[in-house]
């Protein structure tokens, strides 16, 4: 059975149908809301009736905080009563969160034989649970009726991230069908044993080992502090251009770029020629990432200006219109609403007759707007869902401005964590993990999963219109990390990718 580390699980069956057993075989006991045990909590014991309703009180207000959280939470109760699904339902529904239904069929026979064994103080009355019996066979029948996300008989129980759970069925028609689908690697934190001391060593071999890989591009973040998502500001963080210009000497073909530059902490015709000799020394391999920059600790760190969202926004636009004239024929004055250069001189000159430049960010409005008029590629995060539609928002500015929307590759950012098995992926959760995050929720934030899940999930980012996607690798460090992760990548190799300017 697999489901979603986020979802509601609600057990269906009489006393003594073997609910409890399989919840605590396959669960952890925080994620079992059980009708039993808290009527032990606000009654005399689990067997308390009287204590019934209060229970059920409680059950309900700490199912409806969990859902809040999106946490994984299963309901075991006898699940017979059709108004109590439904409010089950309605929840989940109203936190979107998917809900699973589990029924045991177990025979009468042994129920009763069962509820006997447990002695005085554990059986319910014969009465009761006769009561019961007849109130799940009449129920039952109505259960494929309801909007349940699936009705399973109990099994065994995988738990993925939401995003992987038809992954399975992803994979066979990547099989079968095979799309084309280039990556990228990000590098997002420099924090690797040794120190600061073994940082070159460290990059050169992590560089070589993705073109062994086949990553098409290699990206690095923009930022001069570590970012909160990703670790503690006193983390190491090497400045952007300066690691490029080391990568292009370690590296022999694939591409380099910042993922993103921040529009704010240059100089724009000072970032032209830093970006023109990065694609001169690498022998044409830059590209040129850009966003409108946004986190405001580093600026006040560094005494940079940090404007408001519509200038910063309006300092990209100008970036974006200035760059192609820096890197072009001629010395032309360029004139911006922001910025004003008296001559666009640039040598020398990018050695690619297009220097291909990537808008960061998913905005709907400003961002993928300015992509679809200016850009060679937009940068966009989230599941295939959201992707999709930020596809058909990205068409309809295309459209705008009389430009087909093949002209702009679309790119993808999200983290990954890749394992040939679920014993090796377990242990790599565990060891990577903070302990303030459930092993669901890591896995859910970094998409850990076996090879064969992540080629489903990269299946569905391919076909929601995704040409490169870009990772992040928790494990980066890891010596096997790139070789287990290439297995990834030789899925979508077999393929040639939608056109683009970001392949190597």
């Amino acid at each position: 059975m697999r489901l979603p580390s986020s979802c509601l699980v609600v057990l269906i069956g009489p006393s003594a149908s073997g609910k409890s057993t399989w919840a605590a075989a396959n669960f952890r006991p925080s994620q079992v809301v059980a009708s039993d045990a808290l009527r032990g909590l606000v009654g005399e014991s689990a067997q308390d009736q009287r204590a019934g309703t209060d229970a059920f009180d409680v059950l309900d207000l700490v199912v409806e905080r969990r859902l809040r959280r999106g946490l994984l939470t299963v309901i075991d109760t006898l699940g017979i009563d059709g108004a109590r699904r439904a409010r089950y339902l309605e929840a989940a529904a109203r936190h979107g969160v998917a809900c699973h239904a589990v029924v045991f069929d177990t025979p009468a026979e042994l129920c009763r034989r069962r509820n006997r064994e447990r002695g005085r103080d554990g059986a319910v009355p014969p009465g009761v649970l006769a009561a019961q019996l007849s109130g799940f066979a009449a129920a039952r029948p109505a259960l494929a009726q309801e909007p349940f996300d699936g009705v399973h008989e109990p099994a065994e129980v995988e738990i993925v991230p939401p995003a992987l759970v038809q992954a399975p069925e992803l994979r066979t028609r990547q099989e079968e069908t095979p799309m084309g689908l280039r990556f990228g690697l990000q590098l997002s934190s420099f924090h690797w044993p040794g120190g600061p001391g073994s940082l070159a060593g460290h990059l050169a071999e992590i560089a070589t080992a993705a073109e062994d890989a086949g990553f098409a591009n290699l990206w690095v973040m923009d930022h001069f502090l570590q970012i909160p998502q990703v670790g503690r500001e006193w983390d190491e963080m090497l400045e952007s251009y300066t690691a490029l210009g080391f990568l292009a000497a370690a590296t022999r073909h694939i591409r380099l770029g910042t993922l993103v530059t921040g529009v704010t902490y240059r100089n724009l015709a000072h970032l032209a020629k830093a970006v023109a000799t990065l694609d001169v020394l690498s022998g044409g391999r830059a590209i040129c990432g850009i966003g409108a920059a946004w986190y405001k600790r580093e600026h006040v760190a560094y005494g940079w200006p940090f404007p408001p969202p519509g200038d910063r926004y309006r300092l990209l636009e100008d970036a974006l219109q200035l760059l192609p004239l820096m890197w072009g024929p001629g010395s032309p004055p360029f004139e911006g609403s922001t910025t004003s250069v008296p001559e666009t001189i640039c040598y020398p000159r990018p050695l690619q007759e297009h220097l291909p430049i990537l808008v960061g960010g998913g905005g709907e409005r400003r961002t993928l707007r300015l992509a679809a008029r200016y850009a060679d590629a937009c940068n966009l995060f989230g599941d295939a869902v959201t992707v999709r539609h930020k596809v058909e928002v990205l068409r309809a500015h295309c459209e705008e401005v009389g430009r087909p929307v093949e002209d702009v590759e679309v790119t993808h950012l999200g983290p990954a964590l890749a394992a040939s098995d679920r014993r090796e992926l377990e242990a790599k959760v565990e060891h990577l993990r903070p302990p303030s995050l459930s092993p669901e929720a890591f896995s859910a934030r970094t998409t850990a999963a076996t090879v064969d899940d992540l080629i489903g999930h990269f299946r569905a980012l391919a076909e929601a219109g995704v040409g490169t996607a870009i990772v992040s690798l928790p494990d980066v460090a890891d010596p096997e990390a790139l070789p287990r992760f290439a297995e990834v990548i030789a899925a979508f190799s077999g393929v040639t990718p939608s056109p683009g300017r970001l392949g190597s």
